[in-house]
């Protein structure tokens, strides 16, 4: 009976510890919420300044989104106006997404009230490292990009750098260099940096070109029958262009020889084989003609 009564008290006094512990928590969460209550009482301007500021950022976004897309559509129409490349244009659009995209993140940061020139000066100083790092491919890129856009010359046209002087017909067109293929049938790799700040002669730019033929006659030569013959060659030459003036005349008196010069036009395509067909023929009929052609001789006395 004793350890009965032993028994309950202990399990009295063990309730009486558990309501005062939980009197005690009641009391210390009752606490803390009035805390928090004035804690947001004291700073509800605060709050209410950066809810707006988040909205404003959220609407931010949206516009900035929408002009974006606006921005790249205009773009993407003038590169199609201008006929730009595909390559160049997919690129040139991602990089202006890009470069939008950031300018819309480094707004809004400023409108939530993130600090962001210290972000960017490092994102300045990471991109003047790399573009000091990679000039020579940076320089070959842009001349790229110059290309493919400004096209002064494309895939089959007939080029020679001034440069270098390497010339020949354009195979490709890669964002960093251009391939040749020469007219003896070996490819050429020139860097874009260099066609691009190098003067660049592009043979079949136009659909015509001007003949250029130049022959010496002796002095004791008749010069009015050898214009007549070179008269009589351009316009009987199938492939000389007829609606094209057709010029013969008296270049230069020379030291022992008269030099004759022929101007004819003929479709690009067709020019080496007038140059070379005109050479060949004038030859054969100042020979027929009695037209003699000097050549350097040298005379030796023997006392």
């Amino acid at each position: 009976m004793l350890s009965f009564l032993l028994l309950m008290n202990e399990l009295e006094s063990s309730t009486e510890d558990r309501l005062m512990t939980a009197g005690e928590v009641a009391s210390d969460i009752n606490k803390k919420a009035n805390a928090f209550v004035e804690y947001f009482k004291s700073h509800i301007d605060d709050i209410i300044g950066f809810g707006i500021k988040v909205l404003i950022a959220i609407l931010l976004i949206i516009i900035g989104k929408f002009i974006i897309k606006l921005i790249l559509k205009i773009c993407d129409r003038f590169f199609d106006k201008a006929g730009t490349e595909i390559s160049v244009r997919k690129f040139m659009n991602s990089l202006i997404r890009v470069l939008l995209y950031l300018i819309l993140i480094i707004i809004v940061c400023s409108q939530v009230g993130i600090e962001t020139t210290s972000f960017i000066a490092v994102m300045g100083s990471a991109g003047l490292a790399l573009g000091l790092s990679l000039q020579g491919s940076l320089s070959n890129f842009a001349g790229g990009i110059l290309i493919l856009m400004l096209k002064p010359f494309v895939v089959g046209d007939y080029i020679i750098d001034g440069g270098s002087g390497k010339e020949g017909t354009v195979s490709r067109i890669d964002l960093f260099y251009t391939h040749l293929v020469t007219a003896d049938n070996k490819q050429v790799v020139i860097p874009n940096g260099v066609l691009a700040n190098s003067n660049l002669t592009n043979i079949t730019a136009f659909d015509k070109r001007r003949v250029d033929i130049f022959v010496g006659i002796s002095y004791t030569s008749d010069i009015k029958k050898a214009k007549q013959i070179l008269k009589s060659l351009a316009d009987n030459h199938e492939k000389v262009l007829k609606d094209q003036e057709i010029s013969v005349f008296v270049y230069s008196l020379d030291e022992s020889q008269v030099t004759m010069g022929l101007r004819v036009w003929s479709k690009t395509e067709d020019y080496w084989t007038v140059k070379f067909d005109l050479n060949e023929i004038i030859k054969t009929e100042f020979d027929k003609n009695g037209i003699e052609i000097p050549f350097n001789q040298l005379e030796v006395h023997m006392k």
